[in-house]
């Protein structure tokens, strides 16, 4: 019975070496690609990015700053085709390429396209090298407020942006076909200026508003990040002249 008993064990502990073994066990170049591209398809954004040199900038990340910066991942996603097929694979010491064959995308186009996904080994591991050793370094140092500056900057950059050259040029028309007058967000969207998307917080990161003066022929807009510190930090204020300022005011209203 004791014999019995130490094989059995020892049955056990040798099944749990191997699958331990198995799960560690280095991927090749051609397999980080692999599973690469089908995490990025299945949305799996954290599970795709540290397979790549972008991977101190998801490691650490909230669930909540992942939800954050999912609609920017999701754009990436969007160009994923739904085959990869790969070509070939050439290793040369501590770095690598993977030759993919990807059906394309626009009809203009030829219909498959062979392209180079450069990796990289990191420890014993094959990672896929995005960008020069310049941008690597970068995510190194910013680590896991990589995604979250750039979030920031993108959002604030597109705030300002739609302001100055969308929403300007949008009361300009309202104005010269309603003598004068100029139109809050509700009346440019019945005009069919503009759609609800363009100002949805959610998309943007920014709250947009506009407050028109009582003759209707002046306005004040602004926008606010919709999470202050997270989808953007400073805050928006421009009048019907398209002088625009901006400014860190911890997320309120600006008020120059």
């Amino acid at each position: 019975m004791f014999r019995f008993r130490f094989n059995a064990t020892l049955a056990i502990l040798l099944c749990a070496t191997v699958s331990i073994a198995a799960q560690h066990a280095t991927r090749t170049p051609s397999e980080v690609v692999r599973d690469f591209y089908k995490a990025m398809r299945d949305h799996r954004f954290h599970d795709a990015f540290v397979l790549t040199t972008y991977k101190p900038a998801v490691e650490g990340l909230t669930d909540s700053e992942m939800e954050d910066l999912r609609p920017g991942f999701e754009e990436k996603a969007a160009k994923v085709p739904a085959t990869v097929e790969i070509v070939s694979e050439q290793i040369n010491g501590a770095s690598a390429i993977v030759f993919v064959r990807i059906p394309a995308l626009e009809t203009t186009s030829p219909q498959v396209t062979s392209e180079p996904v450069n990796l990289i080994k990191s420890g014993a591991d094959w990672i896929i090298a995005f960008g020069n050793a310049e941008d690597q370094a970068a995510v190194k140092q910013a680590g896991r407020r990589y995604f979250l500056d750039a979030l920031i900057g993108g959002n604030e950059e597109g705030a300002e942006e739609f302001l100055k050259n969308s929403l300007f040029v949008l009361e300009g028309i309202y104005s010269q076909r309603h003598n004068g007058m100029y139109g809050d967000f509700p009346a440019l969207i019945t005009a069919g200026m503009l759609s609800n998307d363009a100002i949805d917080p959610k998309v943007s990161g920014y709250s947009f508003h506009i407050t028109l003066s009582k003759d209707g022929k002046s306005y004040v807009a602004g926008a606010e990040p919709l999470r202050y510190g997270r989808t953007g930090k400073l805050s928006y204020w421009m009048d019907q002249t398209g002088v625009i300022k901006s400014a860190n005011a911890g997320g309120k209203p600006l008020k120059p």
